[in-house]
């Protein structure tokens, strides 16, 4: 079974209830009339009523069974005014601001998340925004999950025929956030990535660091980074499986792991990929891709406090209906 195909049956088992708070987008009520009908998720979409109909007729779908909230109308939104206002004031915020904030969907979605009477359990935005209109009220509101340092993206890629990973499937990360970790950073990632993989995928991560070297066939600052992330991560999970410096044919190909690192745990098995930095991060995902035809879900967001996930401005409906999956498996684990 493909992974999204299984991702959705999953979500099935344990409906959970998604936020888009885009619902201007075509593209998010396509999705939003997908998931309703394919009865994965309940869906929520944020804005006007009147104009979100209109809209579903233009478009000829099916929005009965979506719930639409307009935050400028919504019967919490003087109490979320105040809550987000009592959140932020020691930041300068004031109460007039706070009312700004919440005509914005985006914002409104986010208290609903913090609201523990609400029934919303993920949010999927950023088919219209960017990544940082995504993340800043996420960071804002939500805030990181507990025992979690740092807030981190990856995309799962489905690679077709691919006998490599995890029968094709892999986490990359970070290829969406994190420009320039430390190798602190680096660490993180990577187990908050392990975590990710076994969430979804549901079987043993095998973290690989990536460089352009294996075991110190090159050596300066660039692998050095590599090296010490790879010693502090598994001091932080000793029962982690994760090795590196690794070289990406090293990771993956078992015929090349034999002779670049021999007696590996790791080598010629990774499913979970860590880039050094987000220039290599996004640049592989992006090869895998276009050269390979690879399913690209992401990017995916980790170590906030609720479930929250970015989208691709580029993104089909078919890639937000992925995603919405994906968010209600981790509401469902989270």
């Amino acid at each position: 079974m493909k992974f999204i195909e299984n991702i959705k049956q999953r979500a099935k088992m344990n409906l959970k209830t998604i936020i888009l708070p885009e619902a201007e987008d075509k593209r998010v009520l396509e999705a939003a009339s997908k998931v309703a009908s394919e009865g994965f998720a309940k869906i929520i979409l944020l804005g006007d009523e009147k104009q979100i109909k209109e809209d579903s007729k233009k478009y000829n779908l099916n929005l009965d069974d979506v719930k639409i909230i307009n935050p400028l109308t919504a019967e919490k939104r003087q109490e979320y005014i105040e809550k987000l206002y009592e959140l932020r004031k020691n930041k300068g915020l004031t109460l007039e601001e706070a009312g700004e904030l919440l005509k914005q969907p985006i914002y409104f979605g986010m208290m609903m998340l913090k609201d523990e009477n609400s029934s919303a359990d993920g949010l999927v935005s950023g088919a219209a925004h960017s990544t940082s209109d995504t993340l800043r009220p996420a960071l804002q509101i939500l805030k990181t999950a507990p025992n979690t340092k740092l807030v981190s993206a990856f995309f799962v890629m489905c690679v077709p025929d691919c006998n490599y990973g995890e029968n094709g499937t892999f986490i990359f990360g970070d290829s969406g956030l994190n420009q320039n970790p430390t190798a602190d950073e680096l660490s993180e990632i990577a187990i908050s990535s392990s975590k990710s993989f076994e969430q979804l995928v549901g079987t043993e991560p095998k973290v690989a660091m990536l460089s352009y070297s294996t075991y110190g066939s090159a050596k300066s600052e660039l692998t050095e980074k590599v090296i010490e992330a790879t010693k502090l991560a598994k001091e932080k999970a000793p029962n982690l499986c994760i090795d590196g410096e690794l070289q990406l044919d090293a990771a993956i190909v078992p015929e090349v792991a034999k002779s670049k690192a021999p007696g590996s745990n790791v080598a010629g098995n990774a499913n979970v990929l860590i880039f050094p930095d987000l220039n290599a991060g996004n640049i592989g995902y992006k090869l895998v891709q276009r050269l390979a035809k690879a399913e690209a879900y992401g990017p995916l967001c980790q170590g906030i406090a609720k479930p929250v996930n970015d989208l691709s401005r580029g993104c089909s409906a078919d890639d937000i209906v992925g995603v919405v999956a994906i968010t209600a498996v981790q509401s469902a684990n989270s």
